[in-house]
């Protein structure tokens, strides 16, 4: 005979509840930025705007809810499992509890929500991805709140039940569109990877770059190759593609004009990388397209000549 004694099954009870409620959170949570990276991706803000910064959100949110949701639905459907074998764990306190501080974070959710609107729309913020955010975060916070007081006054009856497994279809289908339409956006994990070879590619030309003119600084003139930077003292040597191990290209085209020439797998503008990578003087940038792409460079004097002073070395007598 089966035990449905709450006190005998505290533990089970309160560990089921607690992972439910912790899971159910952070999918929440997860869900609303992911949709947040998707209002800022498709309706930019030049001023504040980040791309590879919404992609990162976006791939720890996705990674979030692939496995928070499970968990959630896991332990939601073993709770109502309980309560259909032993109608006494329906009114087990800690559930009443989590249940109640879920609608009044939501509630004061969705309070400050509408003071938000209000509040922006007499200030004249005018925005559709401020607009869209706000009703982003109504719609998730209200169907929480609407979700949780029907599960608190709910009966206890087939009907119920039937009713709850088509609102865990829905909101299965509403996270699995989200998280595929994430892909859409920030790509499949071979072109996440190529685009990091590739900005390893332009850091490793930047690097080439500033030692060819540290060289051509000191020697006053361009080196006749790569292998001329090496330097024993600082460590320096020639850097390879991380994909390929081969020495990135590099021709002198005239005495103070040089190139360097790699090839890239992704184009910059397909992940902006113009935005994150340009050179840290703001005077050259580093766009380029999939395939061979060189980058001439031309050597001014008068602004080379003098980046650094001149330091005197002091002998002691």
């Amino acid at each position: 005979m089966k035990n449905n004694n709450i006190k005998t099954n505290m533990p089970k009870y309160v560990f089921i509840n607690l992972l439910g409620i912790i899971a159910f959170y952070a999918s929440a949570v997860s869900f609303t930025i992911i949709l947040f990276q998707y209002v800022n991706v498709l309706f930019p803000d030049e001023l504040y705007f980040y791309y590879q910064g919404a992609l990162s959100q976006i791939r720890v949110s996705m990674s979030i809810l692939i496995v928070s949701f499970p968990v959630y639905l896991m332990m939601n459907f073993i709770i109502n499992k309980e309560i259909f074998k032993n109608t006494k764990a329906r009114d087990f306190k800690l559930r009443k509890w989590l249940i109640y501080f879920t609608l009044f974070i939501t509630a004061i959710v969705m309070i400050g929500d509408l003071i938000t609107v209000i509040f922006k729309f007499l200030d004249g913020e005018l925005s559709i991805r401020f607009y869209l955010k706000v009703l982003i975060i109504f719609i998730v916070s209200s169907g929480i709140f609407w979700y949780y007081l029907w599960n608190l006054k709910r009966k206890i009856q087939t009907k119920s039940n039937i009713i709850n497994k088509s609102l865990v279809f829905i909101s299965s289908a509403i996270i699995l569109a989200s998280i595929v339409s994430g892909f859409f956006i920030i790509g499949s994990p071979a072109h996440q990877r190529a685009v990091k070879f590739d900005i390893q590619r332009i850091n490793d030309l930047q690097l080439t770059q500033n030692r060819i003119i540290d060289y051509w600084i000191n020697k006053d003139n361009l080196p006749e190759n790569l292998n001329a930077l090496e330097d024993n003292i600082s460590g320096f040597n020639p850097l390879l593609d991380p994909r390929t191990k081969k020495f990135y290209e590099y021709n002198i085209l005239g005495e103070l004009s040089f190139e360097l020439c790699a090839s890239f797998e992704t184009s910059s503008k397909n992940y902006n990388v113009d935005s994150q990578l340009k050179y840290p003087y703001g005077t050259e940038n580093w766009e380029h397209k999939k395939g061979r792409v060189c980058f001439i460079r031309d050597i001014d004097p008068d602004i080379y000549n003098n980046r650094f002073p001149v330091l005197e070395k002091i002998i002691p007598r």
